[in-house]
């Protein structure tokens, strides 16, 4: 596959045509070492691994009578994969199914598999499921930062805000407050963060803080989840972490990044914003 294009030549941001045979050429990667690169880490010594979990609310084809057919789509790209797909990118690819034919939900889960893990570069696992066996609404578990009394000051991250106490915890704190925006078109991403760790005590109001001065940064999900993970692994030091960031849907798809230092994967928990 050809080197990913600059992030410029996206489909975000510019007026495109909505194709509905089938196109895998429209899908968009885009390099992951270009953030790791600017946070000065090699990929051979990331301190993560995860998955990026897609749901996609809008994908639909035609059977070979012609009838529509329309599924549900989770997608789990490997955190480790050479590329991110651009979001636009994959909705104007789901959409090139719309009027295409295709024998079984089999198929059509196999054609996604393949041309997905292509424009990655890694291991894409996906299903399909009916509408009537969507999952039920979740949450998380642990204690929300969000009623604290802070007064914010930062609106760009500062990982400078987290600090840490003396008490040796283990323990998973959630916040409904994290907001960034598209690098590209500047619309907001609202999301709902969760924290698992163990080590010493991260102090709750510099967390909050810091999770907070996401709010005017412009960034792609998978690298604000990324960043802050590796924000926290460097100020805080924790013996194990793991950060899962539930996004709200847009256009057709939410995306949800976990990044860890102990697992590779994690379950799919839809939230009620979801």
């Amino acid at each position: 596959m050809n080197q990913p294009d600059p992030l410029h030549t996206s489909p975000l941001g510019q007026q495109t045509d909505y194709v509905n045979q089938y196109a895998p050429e429209l899908l968009h990667p885009i390099a992951r070492h270009l953030n790791w690169t600017a946070k000065g880490i090699e990929r051979s010594a990331l301190p993560f691994k995860g998955v990026d979990i897609w749901n996609a609310y809008e994908l639909s084809w035609l059977n070979l009578r012609g009838k529509p057919e329309v599924r549900l789509a989770e997608i789990k790209v490997a955190a480790n994969s050479v590329n991110i797909i651009e979001s636009k990118s994959l909705k104007l690819y789901l959409n090139s199914y719309n009027l295409t034919r295709f024998e079984s939900q089999w198929q059509v889960e196999k054609q996604l598999t393949e041309d997905l893990s292509a424009a990655a570069e890694g291991e894409v696992k996906v299903r399909l499921y009916h509408p009537d066996q969507a999952p039920a609404f979740g949450q998380f578990t642990g204690f929300c930062i969000d009623n604290q009394d802070v007064e914010i000051e930062h609106y760009q991250p500062a990982p400078e805000l987290l600090s840490i106490g003396d008490d040796e915890v283990e323990e998973v704190l959630y916040s409904h407050l994290l907001k960034s925006n598209c690098p590209v078109t500047g619309q907001p991403d609202w999301a709902t963060i969760g924290i698992s760790y163990k080590g010493r005590d991260i102090e709750r109001e510099g967390l909050l803080k810091y999770l907070i001065s996401y709010r005017e940064h412009g960034d792609f999900h998978e690298q604000c989840v990324e960043n802050i993970f590796m924000d926290i692994w460097q100020q805080c030091q924790p013996e194990s972490l793991s950060v899962y960031a539930r996004y709200v849907r847009r256009g057709g798809l939410d995306i949800n990044p976990f990044r860890s230092s102990e697992m590779d994967d994690i379950d799919n928990l839809r939230l009620s914003r979801q």
